[in-house]
């Protein structure tokens, strides 16, 4: 057991530590949220499994609070509703699931941030297909090779792994770090 831990723990360093590569991505999505947010408009998040729990994880810290009090930011994850979930699948299909939520709250104003560690996934490629249709701008966050998303978003976040638990750790830090600098902009606006 200790090998096993030993070589998570070195996995999740390394790719850390590689990280740093992708601050520009960062920093270009942090600006493009807090532009959008600041404009009246939100930040819609999807994902599924995992990811769905980063997408809830990063809405609850905007709306409620990562660090410092502050007027809510404000943001909506489309995985918490699981009677639409349920329903949606059930009558049209998986692949429905976000497409159908965003076609009921999404405006032009808005920014979305679709988090998938294989960048392929059918529900979330449809959503961000829908979203660029309607102009409003898409934020990848994704691993491995960046999948379908690498050219439908922009900026789109590539965690440089293969695999999905060690993108899912990165993707939280992200996560947070976008947290970190909307919030603090966002405490001088809001």
């Amino acid at each position: 057991m200790i090998n096993t831990i030993n070589k998570s723990l070195n996995e999740s360093l390394e790719l850390f530590e590689k990280l740093g590569e992708l601050a520009p991505d960062i920093e270009e999505a942090g600006s493009l949220i807090l532009k959008k947010i600041s404009g009246g408009g939100k930040l819609i998040l999807l994902g599924n499994g995992g990811s769905a729990a980063d997408a809830q994880h990063i809405a609850a810290e905007m709306v409620g609070r990562f660090e410092y009090d502050h007027i809510p930011i404000p943001a909506v994850a489309l995985t918490t509703n699981t009677s639409i979930l349920t329903a949606v699948s059930n009558d049209f299909g998986f692949d429905e699931i976000f497409l159908r939520q965003m076609k009921s709250l999404m405006r032009k104003e808005d920014v979305v941030l679709g988090i998938s560690t294989s960048g392929s996934s059918g529900n979330i490629i449809k959503a961000i297909e829908y979203a660029l249709e309607h102009e409003v701008p898409v934020i990848g966050l994704t691993g491995k090779d960046g999948g379908e998303m690498k050219e439908l978003c922009k900026p789109c976040i590539i965690v440089p792994s293969e695999r999905t638990c060690r993108i899912q750790e990165a993707h939280i830090l992200i996560g947070h770090i976008l947290c970190e600098i909307i919030e603090k902009k966002w405490m001088r606006i809001g």
